[in-house]
């Protein structure tokens, strides 16, 4: 027994004190290690947070029915003009005024007179593929109705009111849509001698009704469409025993919009902000004809050529939106030059009653266009 008591008392009290030391020591170590920062050598790479997912961005092409639609509006625009500037300067209508029954009657003898006029048509109508514009085909059918007055004579004005439907469709784009339009005229000529200066201007207001293919259901849409144009020409009536020559030229304005819309339904319907285009072309060309007298009815054949510069074409733009995605898509136009041609016959029935058929042709690198008219008209 080498110790005391009290030595071993002493002792124990020393083991426990180092005890508690170490224990202290390795409590503030592990507090240090917690509290340094991590260094870049050690520091762990943070997870990513999950992305939203995207939103898909518009396809250019998901709006080909929005600019054949625009361009129907802008052609049908111009056809009716052209038929306005033609019942003012034709050939036909031009010897009626001045040489009504065909018996060389001087202009300054005849009273103001009044003629109506009724016309169906139909148009063919193809737009070939430009840059995100896969291409169309549309067929039009319409009506008109037409008052006309020759106010003094060399004078003439006229009214008419246009009243058309067309289909459209876009089959490499799985879109269609319709337009109904409804177009009011006004026309009128003065004849001084062989010339004769014309004019026309329309104005017009519409629905259009389309259906986009989107995989997965139809987006639809309606919205409003309007076209304004004037058309001036002047004309030189040369004739020679039954034969006539009609040298023109013509310079004619046309402008087409369509309203903002909103598609519904389907996969990802588009929002489609508002569209405006609008053309300006020189037209210069000759009418050739002949009339025949037979059983005291005339006969009267005749054919147009015209050469075709469009000079001014602003085709617009439109933007589209998906959700926050926003892409501007570009308008279509027709080639700068061209050639448009027709022909028609006419049958007078008596002195104050006609009927005729029309064919008018439009041949553009990137259009091609077949319009077929009846009508009947009568004066008195």
């Amino acid at each position: 027994m080498c110790c005391t008591p009290q030595l071993q008392g002493i002792r124990q009290t020393i083991g426990l004190d180092r005890v508690r030391r170490i224990v202290t020591a390795l409590a503030l170590a592990l507090a240090v290690v917690v509290m340094i920062p991590a260094t870049s050598g050690f520091a762990q790479t943070p997870t990513p947070a999950a992305s939203p997912t995207p939103i898909p961005s518009p396809n250019p092409t998901s709006t080909n029915y929005d600019q054949s639609a625009g361009n129907s509006a802008l052609d049908l625009g111009s056809n009716f003009l052209e038929r306005l500037g033609n019942q003012a300067s034709g050939g036909i209508n031009r010897a009626s005024r001045t040489n009504p029954g065909g018996g060389g009657a001087s202009e300054s003898t005849e009273d103001p007179r009044y003629r109506t006029w009724y016309e169906g048509y139909g148009i063919s109508m193809r737009t070939d593929p430009q840059g995100d514009f896969v291409g169309d085909k549309r067929r039009t059918f319409g009506g008109v109705a037409g008052f006309g007055a020759r106010i003094v004579p060399g004078v003439n004005l006229g009214f008419s009111v246009d009243q058309s439907h067309t289909d459209i469709d876009v089959p490499l784009a799985l879109q269609s849509a319709t337009l109904d339009l409804t177009q009011i005229g006004f026309n009128g000529s003065v004849d001084k001698g062989p010339w004769t200066w014309a004019f026309a201007v329309v104005h017009g207001f519409g629905k259009v009704h389309s259906i986009r293919d989107t995989g997965f259901g139809f987006a639809t849409a309606g919205y409003r469409a309007a076209v304004d144009g004037a058309l001036t020409e002047i004309s030189y009536y040369w004739t020679k025993d039954q034969m006539r020559i009609v040298p023109k030229g013509a310079l004619e304005y046309v402008r087409a919009t369509g309203a903002a819309f909103q598609e519904a339904g389907g996969l990802d319907p588009l929002t489609v902000g508002s569209s405006a285009i609008a053309r300006a072309r020189v037209m210069i060309g000759a009418e050739i004809g002949r009339y025949f007298i037979f059983d005291r009815k005339i006969l009267d054949l005749s054919a147009y050529g015209k050469f075709v510069d469009n000079f001014y074409q602003d085709l617009g733009s439109v933007q589209v939106s998906l959700g926050t995605q926003n892409i501007i898509v570009p308008g279509i136009g027709e080639s700068r030059y061209g050639m448009d041609a027709g022909a028609s016959a006419s049958l007078s029935l008596t002195n104050t009653a006609r009927l005729y058929v029309n064919y008018d042709g439009k041949f553009r690198n990137e259009l091609t266009s077949h319009q077929g008219t009846v009508g009947f008209e009568y004066r008195w």
